[in-house]
């Protein structure tokens, strides 16, 4: 199996609410002061929309959202399930 990289998708979302930041994919958004419940929200919603996965309730936990790593292993491992799924 191989493994996309999505960080380039999730850091054109950010640099929207980041401005002239440079977020490192390690560094914890959380910690920045540039994250509040509802950019969260934006965040759940942009991973859903362009990556076509759905973010579980299970799903919605900080370690998975709070670093640009973080989502794209959640986003990896989502559509590596989906396509699990599809399989015959």
């Amino acid at each position: 199996m191989t493994t996309a990289d999505h960080k380039p998708q999730i850091f054109a979302f950010l640099a929207r609410y980041f401005g002239e930041h440079r977020l490192a994919e390690d560094e914890d958004m959380f910690a920045t002061g540039f994250v509040n419940s509802l950019f969260v929200m934006q965040l759940v919603l942009f991973v859903e929309g362009e990556f076509d996965i759905t973010v579980e309730d299970e799903d919605l936990e900080i370690r998975n959202f709070n670093t640009v790593r973080a989502v794209d292993a959640l986003v990896t491992r989502k559509l590596a399930v989906g396509a699990a799924d599809r399989r015959p």
